[in-house]
C-alpha cells in the first residue's frame, strides 16, 4: 500500500503501485484535469538558476554555457507546460476555472506570469548566445509584456476574490499569498533591461517610471502580507507540515526588490535628469542594505522552521519549488549589492546563495521529474473547504 500526496500535499491512500509510467493515476486521461497554475513554479525556479549563472561575480568554467543550458530548459518547459494547461483549459475548463475559486490555489495564478518573465530574462542575458541581440530583444519584450500585463491582472483580481468571495479564516494566512502580489516587483526587476533598448526620451522615461511604479505596488502589498503571515505564525503556529515550504515565498519580494533596486539604478540615467539619476543609486544601496539583512534574517527562520517540519515527515509536493525562485532572487539580488559596492563579502554572500539554489533545485526537480512520471502530482486537488481546513 502506498500515501500519494497531491500537489497541495493532501494525502491519499492507493493501491499498491507498479514501476509504470502514470502507475498512480486511475486513468492516463487524468493527466491533463488537473494542472494547476502553481506547475509554473517550477518554471521559475528552473529559469532563476540560469539567471543568476549571468550575474554571478564569479568567474566559473563553464558557468554561462551551463546557465544557458539551463535557460533552454526552462523555456522548453514552459512550452511544455502551457501546451498541456491549454489541453486543460480544453477538455477541463470546469475545473480551470474552480481554481480561481480555491482560497489556496487562486494565490498560484501569480506564478505563470512570473515564469513569462523569467524566462524573458534570461532570453536576453543569456539566450542571446544562441539566438542574436535582436532576437533576444524580441523575445524578452513579448514575454516581458505579456507577463506584466497578466502580473498586474493578478494582483488586483487574486485578492479581490479573497476580499468578496474566498472564506478566509483567522489563521488561513500563509505565504502562498505573496505569489499574487509578486509579479509586478519581477516586471520592475526585468524591465529594467529593457530600457537601454527603447528610444532616448519620452519611450524610456515612460518604461522606468512605470517600473518604479510597480516596484511600490509589490512592495507594499507584499509588507501588508508579511505582516499578517508573522501574527498568523506567532498566534496559529506554523500549521500542517506541507505548507511549511511556502515561508520561503517571502524571501521572493525581498530579494526581487533588491534586485529591482539596483537594476533600475544602473539605468536611471539613461532616462531620469541629474540629481535624479545618482539618487535613484543612492536608493538601491540604503533600501537594498536593510531589505538585504531582512531577507537573511527570514532565510534562516524558514530554514529553522523546515527543518522542524522535516522531522514531522513533511510531504513532498509542488509547494517545494517555494525553496527555489525565492532563493534565487535573494541571490541575484545579492549580485547586485556585490556589484555595486565591490564588497567582497557579498560576493562570498552570492556564492553560497547560489550554491544553496543549486541543491534545492536539484531536489526537488529530481523529485518533481519522479512523481511526474508515476502520475503522483496529477492526482485529484483538494477542494476549496478541504484545503481551508489543511491550513
Amino acid at each position: 500500500m502506498t500515501i500519494s500526496v497531491s500537489p497541495l500535499g493532501d494525502r491519499r491512500v492507493r493501491q499498491p503501485a507498479t514501476h509504470r509510467l502514470l502507475c498512480d493515476l486511475d486513468r492516463p486521461a487524468d493527466l491533463f484535469r488537473n494542472l494547476g497554475p502553481n506547475w509554473y513554479a517550477s518554471v521559475m525556479g528552473t529559469g532563476i538558476v540560469a539567471n543568476v549563472a549571468a550575474v554571478i561575480p564569479f568567474r566559473v568554467p563553464g558557468l554561462r554555457v551551463f546557465g544557458t543550458v539551463v535557460w533552454a530548459l526552462a523555456s522548453a518547459l514552459l512550452v511544455a507546460l502551457s501546451a498541456a494547461w491549454a489541453v486543460h483549459w480544453t477538455r477541463h475548463r470546469d475545473v480551470a476555472r474552480s481554481h480561481a475559486h480555491n482560497p489556496v490555489m487562486a494565490h498560484f495564478w501569480g506564478a505563470p506570469a512570473m515564469a513569462l518573465m523569467t524566462v524573458g530574462a534570461g532570453t536576453l542575458t543569456l539566450g542571446k548566445d544562441w539566438i542574436g541581440d535582436s532576437a533576444a530583444v524580441r523575445a524578452d519584450s513579448v514575454l516581458w509584456t505579456a507577463g506584466t500585463l497578466l502580473g498586474l491582472f493578478t494582483c488586483v483580481w487574486i485578492p479581490y476574490l479573497a476580499m468578496t468571495e474566498h472564506e478566509v479564516r483567522e489563521d488561513a494566512a500563509f505565504g502562498g499569498w505573496l505569489m499574487p502580489v509578486v509579479p509586478p516587483m519581477v516586471s520592475a526587476a526585468t524591465g529594467a533591461a529593457l530600457v537601454p533598448h527603447l528610444a532616448a526620451g519620452q519611450p524610456r522615461l515612460t518604461l522606468l517610471l512605470a517600473c518604479y511604479a510597480m516596484f511600490g505596488i509589490s512592495l507594499f502589498s507584499s509588507v501588508v502580507i508579511i505582516t499578517q503571515l508573522w501574527s498568523r505564525l506567532v498566534h496559529h503556529k506554523t500549521g500542517p507540515a506541507s505548507m511549511v515550504p511556502t515561508l520561503w515565498i517571502v524571501l521572493g519580494p525581498l530579494g526581487q526588490s533588491v534586485t529591482a533596486a539596483g537594476a533600475l539604478a544602473t539605468v536611471a540615467h539613461l532616462a531620469l535628469p541629474q540629481p535624479y539619476g545618482t539618487g535613484a543609486v543612492v536608493f538601491s544601496i540604503f533600501y537594498g542594505l536593510p531589505a538585504w539583512g531582512f531577507a537573511m534574517m527570514w532565510l534562516v527562520l524558514a530554514a529553522r522552521l523546515t527543518r522542524r517540519a522535516m522531522r514531522d515527515h513533511m510531504p513532498f509536493a509542488l509547494t517545494w519549488w517555494s525553496f527555489t525562485f525565492p532563493i534565487g532572487t535573494c541571490a541575484t539580488g545579492t549580485c547586485a549589492l556585490a556589484a555595486r559596492l565591490h564588497s567582497d563579502a557579498f560576493d562570498v554572500a552570492a556564492a553560497a546563495l547560489y550554491v544553496l539554489l543549486l541543491a534545492a533545485w536539484a531536489v526537488v526537480a529530481a523529485r518533481t521529474l519522479r512523481g511526474s512520471l508515476r502520475g503522483t502530482l496529477f492526482l485529484v486537488l483538494a477542494t476549496a473547504p478541504a484545503a481551508a481546513d489543511a491550513r
